[in-house]
């Protein structure tokens, strides 16, 4: 059979068979009359030449695509349903079969009533292991787990990963360790093979489960935190259900918090770096989040604008440890500028002096003077050599001041992320003309009650 296929989509353009096998495939002259052919030969001797189609075949294929992508996908149904048609005969069969449960569980007959289960925890830890999120995947009877592919965005290497356990060590239960790096929202995409211990076949179960934004906090007890210095004051019209509902949702909590009476505290301590975490509701609406991580304060302050849908949230904050390491930042912007101008002067300067040097150079050579002339371009090589290595400390003051101008801004940000809307836009915009006013007491102020007046 001879297949002649687009070279695009793969598509099947023209067929032809021959009674016996096919030997070889050359390209030729084979009528003798100048156009060059497809030559194929069988192994009992039958040659047949093929001839490339023309403009007006060209448009005939193209009216036959279509059909060729509808017999294409209604071939691929007919082989689901087949496959589809075979499980069912299978099943029948093992209904009928009288032999012994062990017999059905090779078969893969497992209770009809079977359920997979997931649950997320908070896992502490301990001296071999560190502090992580806990999925926990069971079945509902006495059936065992075989094998269990999860696919998570941005949480395994590759994008999946798979639990094998060995035969000694099969259960109905498997917990799979769950270390996110980033605070972001992520959807498990969950495939577990259930059977019985001597099953050769598996039914493979599939569900999704969200992973919540914040699932690397676990809850500490308020008497025993300590609360950071660094804090987020904000004031919203919403009722404090709303923010505990939000609460529920984005972290993962042993069980439902429930709002009885304002004011509400909750403290959290973070799985990576133990940092401490509290969210206070006060009467009259005012919600406090106490942090030292300003990234941290940011996202969570996004992530209950969004759920609350509030638009426009105007805060006070301050980060003490994370002003002063920033004041720092600026101070070394300040010396970066400050080197780079005298850096720029002294080129300057040695540049005058390398083009006089030059001039007097070539006089002593024009005057045969060689002495002088070794003299002067010794000096020349000098201060050329100087003037490279005042370059390189140049562009490494460059460098390091690109860096810090980078922190600043970066800071400017995490400010705007600490406020939602209109309040949002206004500091950046009031942070970057304070820096450009050179005012950094203003900078700090709009940082802190986002607005630089009194």
């Amino acid at each position: 059979q001879v297949d002649a296929r687009s070279d695009r989509t793969g598509e099947v353009i023209f067929k032809d068979n021959f009674a016996s096998s096919i030997a070889g495939v050359v390209e030729g002259d084979y009528r003798m009359d100048g156009s060059t052919q497809l030559i194929c030969c069988s192994v009992d001797g039958e040659v047949r030449g093929y001839l490339p189609g023309g403009e007006e075949m060209k448009e005939n294929l193209m009216d036959t695509s279509a059909e060729q992508d509808l017999i294409r996908e209604l071939s691929q149904k007919k082989q689901n349903l087949l496959l589809e048609l075979r499980n069912y005969e299978e099943n029948a069969k093992a209904e009928l079969n009288t032999h012994l449960k062990e017999a059905d569980g090779q078969r893969g007959v497992i209770p009809a009533n079977t359920q997979l289960q997931t649950a997320l925890s908070v896992n502490l830890g301990s001296n071999s292991q560190s502090a992580h999120v806990e999925l926990c995947i069971s079945t509902t009877n006495d059936t065992i787990i075989r094998a269990v592919l999860i696919f998570a965005e941005g949480i395994f290497e590759g994008e999946s990963h798979v639990v094998h356990p060995s035969l000694q060590n099969l259960s109905g239960c498997v917990r799979v360790p769950l270390t996110p790096p980033k605070d972001v929202p992520v959807d498990l995409h969950i495939k577990a093979f259930v059977g019985y211990r001597n099953s050769t076949q598996f039914h493979v179960f599939e569900l999704t489960r969200q992973l919540p934004r914040f699932s690397m906090y676990a809850l500490s007890s308020p008497d025993l935190a300590t609360e950071p210095l660094s804090f987020v004051n904000c004031a919203t019209n919403e009722r404090p259900q709303r923010v505990v509902m939000w609460l529920n949702q984005s972290f993962l909590l042993p069980e439902d918090a429930e709002f009885q009476s304002a004011p509400f505290q909750v403290c959290f301590t973070s799985l990576r770096n133990a940092g401490q975490l509290c969210i206070k509701i006060k009467p009259g609406g005012e919600i406090s989040i106490n942090t030292d991580d300003i990234d941290l304060a940011g996202d969570i302050i996004q992530s209950m604008t969004s759920f609350l849908a509030i638009e426009d949230l105007q805060v006070e904050a301050d980060f003490p440890a994370y002003f002063e390491e920033l004041r720092k930042v600026l101070v070394k912007v300040d010396e970066h500028h400050a080197v780079n101008q005298r850096l720029t002067a002294d080129m300057a300067e040695r540049s005058n002096l390398i083009r006089g040097m030059l001039v007097q150079a070539e006089d002593a050579r024009l005057l045969r003077d060689m002495k002088n002339m070794k003299t002067r371009y010794i000096e020349l090589y000098d201060l050329n050599r100087d003037l490279i290595n005042q370059y390189k400390i140049r562009c490494n003051n460059h460098t390091e001041l690109l860096n810090n101008l980078k922190a600043v801004n970066q800071a400017i940000q995490r400010a705007g992320r600490l406020r939602v809307g209109k309040p949002k836009t206004q500091v950046i915009s009031a942070c970057r003309d304070a820096i450009r006013s050179n005012n950094f007491n203003m900078l700090f102020r709009i940082m802190r009650v986002g607005t630089a007046s009194s």
